[in-house]
């Protein structure tokens, strides 16, 4: 887990953003806070927690990246990070309770999961996504692990429609190589759902995909959440150097 914080910045539009990990408690919860407010409050999820924070067992042994808005301090997206071996201290990665990993399990010594993605509806601009892209990297490159795991939960507010048409229309282009696929414990019923919506793809999928991730499988249904969850994998050797490289020291 980090031991110091990492912060740089970015100008955007009339928001100063930057980036860094959290050092205490108070800041997780800024973050657990933020995320109720998405999956809770805007997505409609069930949570089992009713405080206004989304908390579970996976926290303790994660570190969690936070982008602030100087001007106000407030916590305007978040990421919570599971390294190899804090993995084996939970029990492993949050992910083998939705997906099935068996194809990656012989990269998990060097595999980060990235989990709890969500942005305040406020900043859900490319400056924010490159905050969090550039706090990924430098997490990344200062350990030097190689593979990142994770997905991306859309609401199913109108019972997985857009959810399934997204996943028709990304799946040519962007679908992992099959030794990489995951498989969902509980599937999303695409069979049953409408592939040919227009949709548009959500904020945090399209940076990935910028970044080089590929869509892991098919997105796993889970009816506590309330969300359809699109897998992702990056390795680092497909991310976009232009992400690698980010600096936002000015």
């Amino acid at each position: 887990m980090l031991a110091q914080c990492v912060a740089s910045g970015l100008q955007q539009k009339n928001h100063r953003l930057v980036f860094s990990f959290a050092r205490s408690q108070s800041e997780i919860l800024e973050a657990q806070r933020l995320r109720y407010k998405v999956y809770a409050d805007e997505m409609g999820a069930f949570l089992t927690s009713n405080n206004g924070f989304d908390q579970d067992g996976f926290d303790a042994f994660c570190d969690h990246l936070i982008v602030r808005d100087c001007y106000d301090g407030k916590v305007v997206a978040t990421y919570r990070l599971l390294d190899p071996d804090m993995s084996k201290e939970a029990g492993g990665y949050y992910a083998a309770g939705e997906f099935d990993l068996s194809r990656l399990s012989h990269l998990f010594d060097n595999t980060v999961e990235i989990g709890r993605a969500c942005v305040h509806r406020d900043y859900r601009h490319d400056g924010t996504i490159a905050m969090l892209w550039a706090g990924l990297a430098q997490y990344m490159q200062m350990y030097r692990y190689q593979h990142m795991i994770g997905s991306v939960s859309m609401s199913m507010a109108d019972g997985g429609h857009l959810a399934a048409s997204l996943f028709k229309k990304l799946q040519p282009d962007y679908l992992a190589p099959a030794e990489y696929h995951v498989f969902p414990h509980c599937p999303l019923p695409l069979h049953a759902l409408k592939l040919d919506m227009q949709v548009a793809c959500p904020s945090l999928i399209k940076g990935y995909l910028r970044l080089g991730a590929f869509i892991g499988g098919e997105p796993a249904w889970d009816p506590h959440f309330n969300t359809a969850n699109m897998p992702i994998f990056l390795s680092l050797t497909h991310m976009n150097r232009r992400y690698a490289a980010l600096n936002y020291n000015n």
